[in-house]
């Protein structure tokens, strides 16, 4: 059977537009959009633009109150936190799962995969991978709601890992590595060990970030990366 092709309408194609340009670092925080500015830029409707930009605010990667030019955020230490914190215990939940079934999603190593061919020369090329790989755990749940809930939770930890990664806070190597370490404990069905690893690759991650947005970093900044 020939597969479907998605039809876009001009407002999700303008938003995913502007939605890879956030996650390639194109925009940076503090940079602004205008409705005026995107509909010159990509010759739409002036309303087309204003809601491209609104279901951006919506997900988390633009901020604007009332009146005000949409803008990206600049994530502080509580929003790192907060955001790391509520995917870990989505994560963790899905690896315990796992690791009673002793399953290791295709997805998953494939994901890894393409991670581990990656050089530390293109920091960014790896959340695209990366996110597959954390999204491909929790989908395998097969619970609709909580990828759902997750799935919420993405478009804010892509901006989080694209200011990671911008910043060199993490080695590719290292992001392979741990993940490997991951799916090898849910593969000999310790959920707790699974569990464990992934604090750790979380952890590192969220402290070192909180340190580059001005917070003081909790230990888990001192974390060694494997190798």
């Amino acid at each position: 059977m020939a597969g479907r092709v998605r039809t876009l309408s001009i407002i999700d194609a303008l938003t995913e537009e502007l939605r890879g340009r956030l996650f390639s670092g194109e925009l940076a925080h503090d940079d602004t959009l205008t409705e005026a500015e995107v509909a010159r830029v990509y010759e739409v409707a002036r309303p087309t633009a204003k809601a491209a930009i609104e279901k951006l605010v919506g997900e988390g990667l633009l901020q604007r109150s009332a009146h005000k030019t949409a803008r990206v955020p600049k994530l502080g230490p509580d929003d790192v936190r907060d955001i790391y914190c509520t995917r870990a215990h989505l994560e963790s939940t899905a690896l315990r799962y796992l690791a009673q079934r002793a399953h290791v999603p295709d997805s998953a190593v494939t994901a890894n995969e393409a991670i581990s061919a990656m050089t530390d020369n293109a920091p960014l090329a790896i959340v695209e991978p990366d996110m597959r790989f954390h999204t491909s755990l929790v989908e395998a749940m097969g619970s609709p709601r909580t990828s759902r809930m997750f799935g919420s939770l993405v478009s804010e930890v892509r901006l989080c890992m694209v200011q990671v990664q911008g910043q060199h806070l993490l080695t590719t190597g290292s992001i392979a590595a741990e993940h490997r370490q991951i799916l090898d404990a849910v593969a000999s069905g310790n959920g707790e060990l699974a569990v464990s690893i992934l604090a750790d690759h979380l952890g590192r991650a969220r402290e070192r970030l909180v340190a580059a947005v001005g917070g003081v970093p909790d230990p888990e900044a001192e974390l060694p990366e494997p190798v």
